[in-house]
């Protein structure tokens, strides 16, 4: 049975040797609306949209016009706002459309309606233009002929909309009404004919390969440049396999020739340094410079592509360079898409994590996981059976490697039928999940959006008789292959449709699964076999057939993810944070769950590319992200897998993933020495998962990503502007993965002007600047910043939960004053109590040698607060490291919260320079206490 499927699968999606198949996507020039657009803007004179003076309206943080197409006397609406934050939202569409635009989206992306904030004061000249002051630093000016929104800080333009006039709405229109665009031609004889503009093909219906697209709406794109003033980066945009900083998208040598597109699709093999989109799709861009940071949020669900180009401002004008030196670059921008109405938010920052907390507000906080999350997860298609499961598990402790969560592919299922088990390999799924519950692991399995079409199938029967299936346009489900052969797919876009899948999470709808059992979603892209680009056809209906899938492609994936983790929160009476991860994702997100870059192949330079695809995500507010280690197609050589565990220890989300092709390659599998320097990575990671847990919590409260790109963390350093192939996490590790075969030494470039300490010896590394460091196979270059204090946990365990009660090492990296700080975030690592309170949030400061706390908690004496403490306090700090201590001290003098003094033992190495107190016996919690080196 499985052999014919896959037999058959196999027919539909090629063979699993072959890289990615270019063909099978979309060029710019093979997308109507990107052509048309890309060819507007190539061959514009003039821009036809003027805004009408006399339908101005302003009110306190907010403006009001009507735009005329000048060419064809249509009407559209513009709507200014000014939020809070330093953010500003434009909003277009047609005054009297001849049906409703998709706008709908916004009460799944945004959490709420954003909060407007007054304006200082307002005026309008005689010729219509409009200057918005915002504070005594920023202002906007609008100007009417052609119109033109510009965003000023200290009167220099930052953002610039519809810059080169490219600003271009496509009308709803019928075919009877659409007026054919009209050019001469001339004949060989020399007459001359008017024909239709090439433009008017692709209007009403597209082809590619052997797909025919309707379009039963024709034109309905909008296309819009947006320039980034003196900036000569920008980032985001995400998923790309792509370098951080962006590369420009018109041609030259080390560029693209096409536009980056955002148009959620499941890329077989994909292809390294190309503009193609992948699995998910961010429409968030930011640009940065010395001293300003500026962004922007391109609020739309269709299919979007972004040229763009950099340009020096002077570069035609010898007499402005002659006065003012060599000017800055620009970077211009030109969005387009597809369908819907424009809805964009302008971000001021100054600071890109000031943006990340703009973007945040609007969209939500990332979610803060359980623990187990951020430990390490095995995964592979497939564990055949119960008993592979439980034999994997047994070798991770039989080999002292720590892991938390153990996965099931697809396979696990009778006949790829989700919410049903595979009876006679799992014959007690209820079992085997007691038995990884008893050593405080879980267990992942996969639930997919595609619903087999199978009869006495009570998920298909339901979805069938409640209509909660995507449609086609005559009404009829839609019908097409993925993995379990003929399939259909839940509309989640319809309410019922979303209700309906939470509830069937439920322990008593899904027998087989428990509380230590949560989700992945696959494939929900979503990744149709036999549909144009492995997706789902874009005149295909969503919402009782209220809106084509065209217009809201994108934001399929997001809403599976979200209804899922809804379903998993909602299983039980005391809430659990969820765990869901998913392959596709839109912005959002990063309130529901991770994502992983998809499926990688076993090679260097995949594991090369995942450091700026990481850092991408972190860019565009979806910080829990990871790859595949060592990467999913393919097997790894020793080497490469040893060097990918060493990188993904300081990605945020670490899974082992495999084909079903591969060979066995559990990291207890490996030949020494690569299996003990993998179980010293893991080690690594679970020594600093409550390091990383402070920082998702950082991520939650403010939306710094915990992975972060150099340049967010030295933001003055155009050295860093566009390097990626080493990164922050938190503001207190530096990393640089080994990502070419063979190396045991690499360059480091040693940012900012603190001390930097390696990480594995404690030494610091009087660096600054680029330095050559040594890299043999059991180390990855990862330093300690100045100014850090590091909380880790030492002791060997097999999993997150059996750590909860350890007590911690500090590791106190001196900065260059003599100074360090670092924070400790601790609640009951499962449930949501912590936002009533339950929690605690240190902070250890270390100031003329002496070490103490301080309670960081937002309502110190709150009840939550005391009680959090009460039942915590025993949780002790057993060891201080002081690197960079230049002598040994006479002693240590430590007071504890009742005063009372004692003198705890300690060493010092005179070659390292580190200084350790062992076990002070003070708590990490109850602060109060105080500990001196004299």
């Amino acid at each position: 049975e499985m052999k014919l499927h896959f037999g058959l699968l196999l027919l539909v999606v090629g063979t699993l040797v072959s890289a990615m198949k270019f063909d099978d996507f979309k060029k710019c020039d093979q997308s109507g609306f990107c052509k048309r657009n890309r060819a507007y803007a190539d061959t514009l004179s003039v821009s036809p949209y003027l805004l009408l003076k006399d339908t101005i309206s302003l009110s306190s943080s907010s403006v009001h016009a009507d735009i005329k197409n000048t060419d064809t006397n249509i009407l559209l609406t513009l709507d200014l706002q000014l939020l809070k934050d330093n953010t500003a939202r434009i909003r277009i569409n047609e005054k009297e459309p001849i049906k409703p635009r998709y706008d709908e989206h916004a009460k799944f992306t945004l959490v709420g309606e954003p909060e407007q904030k007054d304006m200082l004061h307002s005026d309008i000249s005689d010729n219509g233009l409009i200057t918005l002051h915002i504070d005594n630093t920023r202002k906007v000016v609008i100007s009417p002929q052609p119109v033109r929104i510009e965003f000023l800080v200290n009167n220099e333009p930052v953002i610039t909309l519809n810059d080169r006039g490219f600003f271009n709405f496509e009308h709803l229109r019928t075919k009877e009404s659409h007026v054919p665009k009209m050019v001469e031609k001339k004949n060989e004889d020399g007459s001359v004919e008017m024909v239709q503009a090439d433009s008017e093909k692709d209007l009403w219906e597209e082809t590619f390969k052997t797909w025919t697209d309707p379009k039963p709406n024709g034109p309905e794109s909008f296309a819009l440049d947006i320039t980034f003033n003196g900036f000569p980066h920008v980032y985001g945009i995400p998923e790309h396999a792509s370098s951080l900083a962006l590369k420009e998208t018109r041609g030259g040598q080390g560029n693209y020739d096409d536009p980056y597109r955002l148009y959620n699709t499941d890329v077989f093999e994909y292809a390294l340094d190309s503009p193609t989109s992948l699995y998910g799709a961010v429409p968030l861009m930011l640009a940065h410079k010395k001293g300003l940071s500026a962004g922007i949020f391109w609020m739309n669900p269709s299919e979007t592509w972004i040229d763009i180009v950099k340009t020096k401002s002077s570069d035609s004008d010898p007499i402005i360079q002659k006065v003012f030196g060599n000017r800055p670059t620009s970077t211009q921008t030109h969005w387009m898409s597809e369908a819907g109405v424009l809805d964009l938010f302008v971000f001021l920052g100054p600071t890109t994590k000031d943006i990340l907390r703009q973007y945040s507000a609007l969209t939500g906080p990332a979610a803060m996981p359980q623990m187990f999350a951020i430990g390490y997860h095995q995964c592979r298609w497939n564990y055949i059976n119960q008993r592979d499961v439980l034999e994997v598990d047994g070798k991770f402790d039989e080999n002292d490697m720590p892991y938390d969560v153990i996965w099931l592919d697809i396979e696990y299922t009778d006949e790829k039928k989700y919410f049903t088990w595979d009876e006679p390999k799992f014959p007690d799924a209820i079992g085997m999940e007691k038995v990884l519950d008893n050593k405080g692991r879980k267990l992942v399995i996969i639930v997919d959006p595609h619903i087999k079409r199978a009869d006495n199938y009570r998920i298909a029967d339901e979805a069938k008789a409640q209509d909660l299936f995507i449609k086609k346009p005559d009404g009829k489900d839609y019908e097409a292959w993925c993995w379990p052969g003929q399939s259909s797919w839940v509309d989640f876009i319809q309410e019922k449709s979303y209700n309906w899948w939470k509830k069937q999470f439920s322990f008593d709808l899904f027998k087989g699964t428990r509380e230590n059992v949560h989700i992945w979603n696959d494939m929900n892209e979503p990744s149709v076999f036999n549909g144009p680009e492995i997706t789902i056809q874009k005149e295909m209906m969503h919402d009782g057939g209220k809106w084509e899938h065209r217009v809201l492609h994108n934001l399929y994936a997001g809403l599976s993810h979200a209804a899922t983790a809804d379903g998993v929160r909602e299983r039980t009476a005391v809430q659990k944070r969820p765990f869901v991860l998913s392959r596709g994702y839109y912005a959002g997100t990063q309130r529901v769950g991770p994502i992983w870059t998809g499926d990688n192949i076993a090679n260097w330079e995949s594991l090369k590319y995942t450091n700026p695809m990481i850092l991408s995500n972190s860019m565009a507010g979806i910080p829990f992200s990871g790859a595949d280690v060592p990467g999913f197609f393919e097997n790894p050589t020793p080497e490469l897998l040893s060097r990918w565990y060493q990188a993904a220890t300081y990605q945020p989300f670490f899974r082992g993933h495999a084909h079903i092709d591969t060979k066995r390659r559990e990291p207890y599998l490996s030949a020494e020495p690569y299996k003990s320097i993998t179980r010293d990575t893991l080690r690594e990671r679970y020594a600093l998962l409550s390091f990383w847990y402070t920082l998702f919590f950082e991520a939650y409260k403010q939306g710094t990503p915990m992975m972060r790109p150099m340049m967010m963390e030295f933001p003055n350093d155009e050295n860093v502007f566009t390097m990626d192939d080493q990164f922050m996490v938190g503001s207190a590790i530096l990393v640089k993965p080994i990502t070419s075969e063979g190396s045991t030494s690499t360059q480091v470039y040693f940012a900012g002007e603190q001390p930097w300490y390696n990480t594995k010896t404690l030494v610091a590394e009087n660096k600054q600047g680029l330095h050559t460091v040594e890299a043999p196979l059991d180390t990855i270059p990862a330093y300690y910043q100045g100014g850090n204090i590091i909380p880790r946990r030492e002791r060997i365990r097999r999993s997150s939960v059996a750590m909860r009660l350890d007590p911690f090492t500090l590791v106190i990296a001196k900065g260059k004053d003599a100074i360090a700080q670092g924070q400790l975030y601790m609640d009951d690592e499962e449930t949501y109590s912590f936002q009533k309170g339950q929690y605690a949030l240190t902070q250890f400061n270390f100031v003329e040698n002496q070490l103490s706390c301080q309670n960081m908690h937002e309502d110190i004496t709150s009840q939550a607060s005391l009680d959090f403490i009460k039942s915590h306090q025993s949780i002790r700090i057993e060891r201080v490291q002081i690197l960079g201590q230049s002598q040994a001290p006479r002693g240590i003098r430590v007071t504890d919260v009742r005063g009372v003094v004692t003198e705890p033992d300690f060493t010092f190495d005179t070659t390292t320079h580190v200084l350790t107190i062992k076990d002070p016996k003070v708590s990490v919690i109850q602060c109060g206490w105080n500990i001196a080196v004299y």
